[in-house]
């Protein structure tokens, strides 16, 4: 029987958090605090193992100047700190892009010292994360999640971090939510939305055409939001005023809900989850198309008021959602929904206030259809994979058959060697059919985890996380070789700068969140079945590279630093090998590495045989010492 779709399985976990806990209202209540009273435009707090900081939605840009909405790229504004979030993506893809207006004003908060060693010593502190903002303040909220997201990927059990913002305007391009989603970030972001507050919606508009009503408009709120009477307009803006942005906004937003893939190009797009507040109660959504869709249905439902005010109303929405949550719904009054999907549906349209215009209704409820996932859940897409797996285990048997052989050949040269330089025989065809069948599995789960087709902690399920690390071990070696072999590193470079494929990269941060879990490691009293290090060899090809460059340098400069260089992987290497952590077939007779290894002591015993006129030489200044 085919399976339901499912459209709310990681949503779901994150509307049970913020209705079953008191997170929402303590997270709005640091909102306003830092509105009305923080200096320096953020607030911060510890309580007992979570960090929070809010930052402030009354900062703005120079209000002398036009409100800008051209997007930018944030890793060419500042070098480095984004890089992150460019990193793997499509040649075809657009760069990631965010906010130009919005990206300086983050600026103007992170760049303070006082901010960054403040940061720096909540973090340290701090098993979980949280920071938040309303309006402005939550893009802010969200860029500086971002950065901890990126520095903290590599850090063993890091802090789990969590961005809750308030009536935030979109931030960047369908580039950065892709990137988001390939990171598996997305469960990091919630954005909570009053049904009608226009502010997540101004992008979807050209502001320049609004520059002066605009710029009016948000003066208005920033004196509201600092106001000790939050939520009230200190200055009323005038009914046409209103009803002209809303218009202008609605009729823009209607447009992109109905713009096609072509014409998404250089447009804002929602990232993470969305939870949209109505007096019905709240949904909670994380298909961007889906986003889209009700931000423009729940907008055509306001008037020219309820789309300010309603930017001043998250007060009363975060003390609502609790109740709201235990409100027990009621299908038995109405017509009993045929499957678990439709109840969800129904919940949802209900829950968003839209039952009661029909065909506003009728539009939402094909929107929520239309982004159902097709085919299986992602839970039943894991299960299936574990099929998979079981069926492409013989290819990996096929290549552990092959080193095992290798090891035990007259050849004395490994199977790295062996593949590399018998690429015409029929037995090294056959394992690189293997070796390009098991690429192919895991190139697939890992376009199924950039586009949510699988669960969220599928990184962290010890069948697939051990199956890609054994994989890797024992199959990226011959990717090296291949890579050597058919001679790319002369047209490309090295295979670690250039060569590598991404999914051992992914694969290496997949092990490595494993091992923080303080895992101990024995001592080994015999070889590893498989060198523990899967880019040995590609280190052994570079290291090889150094030494015949040494032959023929004549700059003592230059020879120092490729001594070094060598000095550095001979340390390295024999560290493996007194640990063990080595495969026989890297001190198989014939290998690259013991080659290299004798070139190595060959060199140095001619060298040291100098006339003494070289003495830098003889004593091992710029040459290393056998021995």
């Amino acid at each position: 029987m085919e399976a339901e779709a499912s459209i709310f399985e990681t949503s779901e976990m994150m509307a049970n958090l913020l209705g079953s806990t008191q997170l929402l209202p303590e997270t709005w209540k640091l909102c306003s605090i830092a509105n009305t009273t923080a200096p320096e435009s953020f607030v911060m707090d510890h309580v007992r193992s979570t960090g929070f900081i809010a930052f402030s939605g009354i900062q703005s840009l120079d209000g002398s100047e036009s409100y800008p909405d051209d997007l930018v790229s944030p890793v060419s504004v500042h070098d480095g700190l984004f890089s992150t979030l460019d990193r793997h993506a499509g040649g075809e893809e657009e760069p990631v892009k965010v906010h130009a207006g919005l990206l300086k004003l983050f600026f103007s908060v992170f760049d303070d010292p006082n901010f960054q060693t403040r940061m720096q010593a909540l973090v340290e502190k701090s098993r979980s994360v949280i920071l938040t903002g309303h309006s402005t303040g939550g893009t802010t909220a969200s860029l500086m999640a971002l950065i901890l997201l990126s520095v903290l990927e590599n850090v063993p059990s890091p802090p789990q971090v969590l961005c809750i913002t308030f009536g935030s305007p979109l931030l960047g391009n369908e580039s950065l939510s892709k990137a988001i989603l390939r990171h598996r970030w997305s469960g990091s972001f919630c954005h909570v939305v009053m049904k009608h507050d226009i502010v997540p919606r101004l992008l979807f508009a050209p502001l320049a055409f609004l520059n002066t009503q605009l710029l009016c408009l948000l003066q208005l709120w920033r004196l509201a939001i600092a106001s000790p009477h939050f939520g009230q307009p200190a200055v009323p803006a005038s009914d046409p005023q209103k009803a002209q942005l809303l218009c202008f906004v609605l009729g823009h937003a209607e447009a992109r809900a109905n713009a096609t893939e072509q014409t998404q190009n250089g447009l804002f797009w929602p990232f993470g989850n969305y939870f949209f507040y109505s007096e019905e109660g709240a949904v909670c959504v994380d298909s961007a198309v889906a986003v889209i869709n009700l931000l423009h249905l729940m907008l055509a439902t306001a008037t020219a008021t309820s789309c300010i005010n309603d930017h001043l109303k998250y007060a009363e929405c975060t003390a609502d959602v609790s109740l709201q949550f235990m409100r027990k719904k009621d299908f038995m009054q109405g017509n009993l929904p045929k499957s678990s999907y439709e109840a969800g549906i129904a919940l949802a349209l209900e829950s968003s206030s839209l039952l009661g215009q029909e065909s506003i209704a009728r539009s939402a409820r094909d929107c929520l259809r239309m982004v159902r996932q097709m085919g299986l859940t992602p839970n039943l897409s894991s299960a299936k994979l574990a099929i998979d797996l079981a069926k492409i285990t013989p290819n990996r048997a096929q290549i552990e058959w092959y080193k095992a052989r290798c090891d035990q050949s007259e050849d004395q040269m490994g199977y790295y060697d062996s593949f590399k330089r018998n690429r015409a025989s029929k037995r090294e065809a056959h394992v690189n059919i293997c070796r390009i069948k098991l690429a192919v599995f895991w190139d697939r789960i890992i376009a199924m985890i950039d586009n949510n087709e699988l669960p969220y902690d599928f990184n962290k399920r010890g069948k697939f996380v051990n199956a890609a690390h054994f994989y890797q071990l024992l199959v990226e070696p011959l990717d090296i070789a291949n890579y050597y072999r058919s001679g790319k590193h002369q047209k490309e470079g090295h295979y670690l700068q250039n060569g590598r494929e991404r999914r051992h990269e992914i694969f290496n941060k997949w092990w490595r969140e494993r091992e923080g879990n303080g895992e101990q490691h024995t001592k080994r009293s015999k070889f590893a079945s498989l060198t523990q290090d899967s880019l040995f060899w590609a280190r052994v090809e570079e290291a090889r590279e150094t030494l015949k460059m040494v032959r023929s340098e004549s700059n003592s400069m230059k020879l120092v630093e490729l001594w070094e260089s060598i000095g550095e992987f001979e340390w390295y290497a024999q560290k493996l090998i007194e640990s063990k952590e080595v495969s026989v077939d890297v001190l198989a007779k014939n290998s690259s590495y013991s080659l290299w290894v004798e070139e190595l002591e060959d060199l140095k015993a001619k060298l040291q045989q100098l006339p003494p006129q070289f003495p830098g030489f003889s004593h091992g200044e710029a040459i290393p010492r056998s021995g």
